[in-house]
């Protein structure tokens, strides 16, 4: 039983990669295992491998929800955006999801323009390192195909992806907007901004956002100062892991309000995703 158990980080941090959505993985973790137990004993001691058993039922879950997310989305308020998670997640130890480039939100949101089949194939081989024959168990396509949904996927990644800058350069350059926007400077945010960054705000009508995305450097400046201005006094801007990556928090009264993930590539901040659907910072309490 503890060996079982033991499984279910690995399977919330597959979960997560695969709906970009950690209640989402959360609640197909405990379907997963709702199956499990509701087969009779000796369906149990007939299975070789009960993890490799969790990972295809979890999987196949996955597949389900990514497949009718678009639709469920067509209803959704505004931009949606994948859920944020903080370094260290409220809650059980078992449900952290370990942060690395494959919990970005950049990543993230280049996994949110795949196909349900390419997104569960890349991650399940790529990420998680299963065999095609593995992954064509879950999908349910050939070994072939599988390894074709892959590489497309992973051509879209490439295709994504900017110039590598170090952590520590990403941590300045958002410590510098944010001192930036404190002072309402709007010409050092210009100069932090690409003149192509784009800025997404998901409030997922449940909390004012800006309805559509913002392109270019010098309107996002412009917006943020215009933000500095309504600013509550009882709000104040920390800077906190986003997904692995250097982002900033907004609190008020103590409580999580708004995250703030950034894209930085070079010197300068591609995108900004704006996250307030309190719905997704839920694991930002504590």
């Amino acid at each position: 039983m503890d060996a079982l158990m033991s499984e279910r980080r690995r399977l919330i941090n597959l979960a997560y990669r695969l709906l970009g959505s950690l209640a989402e993985a959360e609640d197909a973790v405990q379907e997963a295992y709702a199956r499990w137990f509701a087969l009779s004993r000796p369906r149990q001691e007939a299975i070789e491998s009960p993890g490799a058993w969790l990972t295809t039922v979890t999987g196949r879950i996955c597949l389900t929800l990514l497949g009718s997310a678009r639709a469920r989305r067509e209803t959704y308020v505004g931009e949606w955006i994948p859920e944020p998670v903080p370094e260290s997640p409220a809650g059980d130890p078992a449900d952290r999801v370990t942060l690395d480039e494959s919990v970005s939100m950049a990543f993230l949101v280049v996994l949110e323009s795949m196909t349900p089949a390419e997104r569960v194939a890349f991650i399940l081989h790529d990420v998680f390192c299963h065999s095609f024959a593995e992954v064509a168990e879950i999908v349910g396509r050939t070994p072939a195909a599988c390894r074709q949904l892959a590489s497309s996927a992973r051509r879209r990644v490439r295709a994504s992806q900017g110039l590598a800058t170090p952590t520590a350069r990403q941590a300045g350059i958002v410590r510098d907007f944010k001192q930036a926007w404190e002072a309402k400077d709007i010409d050092a945010l210009i100069g932090l901004l690409d003149p192509g960054a784009t800025a997404t705000a998901d409030g997922g009508g449940l909390a004012i956002a800006f309805p559509h995305p913002i392109e270019g450097g010098e309107r996002i400046a412009h917006a943020w100062i215009d933000l500095a201005g309504r600013k509550p006094a009882t709000m104040a801007f920390v800077e906190r892991t986003v997904n692995g990556r250097p982002g900033l928090v907004a609190r008020q009264d103590g409580v999580v309000v708004t995250v703030f993930a950034f894209d930085v590539a070079g010197d300068r901040i591609q995108h900004i995703w704006v996250v307030r659907n309190p719905e997704k910072l839920r694991s930002w309490t504590g």
